[in-house]
């Protein structure tokens, strides 16, 4: 009877290097898998971070909002004759509000301005003004039903009162009597009207007509544009735009 001369070891290597095949794919699968539900997780957290950053832009729905226009510089003298300069508040986030003392809406919304601007005062990156383009010899009418209006609310603030009776204002008053800056500028024709304006100097949101300055959704707002990346949706006429409108979608991805 002939011997088998075969080696056995030889003869299983096969076997074992298939097998070692189908364990390294097993293996890979499995770091594939892993890798695809941590880049699922992150892309998550990522969009729910960016979600909470556009929480209350999306809430507030100003009726323009981007990332590429740069506000117009201007100067102006306050009230005081100091002049102004839009470049005197780079690296801070403005807050800009056309008014005249005549809009009746304009005048309703200042009380609310002034509890945001107070309850803000002590921070050093952020800066409301507001540009009145009544009148040069109009001023002091507009000053007294401001003062007045202010002195009025029946929601005042025991702060903006303290301001008040120290004989200053929550915020500076800023005079364009020529409109120039107003109208020449920002092409605003229509009062009450707010801009939000980042440290760089790009227009991040405006709205038109009155807003409620005083609740928790501006305050989140003027917040997020302050930090980076910042909201990323536009907006347009008041409604969502771009390859990020879903961030304000509730139930969108």
């Amino acid at each position: 009877m002939a011997r088998n001369t075969e080696d056995p070891i030889a003869l299983h290597a096969p076997v074992r290097g298939a097998r070692k095949q189908r364990n390294l794919a097993v293996q890979l699968g499995f770091i594939g898998i892993a890798a695809f539900a941590v880049y699922g997780f992150v892309q998550a957290a990522k969009s729910d971070q960016l979600r909470s950053l556009c929480s209350a832009t999306c809430a507030m729905q100003p009726t323009y909002a981007g990332r590429n226009r740069l506000a117009p510089q201007f100067e102006l003298s306050d009230t005081d004759g100091k002049l102004v300069r839009l470049s005197d508040f780079k690296g801070k986030t403005v807050v800009m509000n056309y008014w005249s003392y005549t809009c009746e809406p304009c005048i309703k919304e200042m009380p609310a301005l002034a509890r945001l601007a107070v309850a803000l005062e002590g921070r050093d990156d952020v800066v409301f003004l507001t540009i009145n383009n009544d009148d040069a010899d109009e001023e002091q009418n507009l000053m007294d039903r401001l003062k007045t209006a202010l002195a009025m609310d029946p929601n005042l603030d025991p702060k903006v009162n303290k301001v008040l009776k120290e004989g200053r204002l929550p915020f500076r008053v800023l005079r364009d009597p020529t409109s120039a800056v107003t109208k020449g500028l920002y092409g605003t024709t229509m009062v009450p009207e707010t801009w939000v304006i980042d440290g760089a100097g790009y227009v991040r949101a405006r709205f038109d007509g009155v807003r409620e300055w005083d609740g928790g959704s501006a305050r989140q707002m003027i917040d997020s544009v302050g930090r980076g990346p910042g909201c990323l949706v536009d907006f347009t006429q008041g409604k969502a735009a771009g390859p990020y409108s879903r961030l304000c979608d509730p139930h969108g991805g």
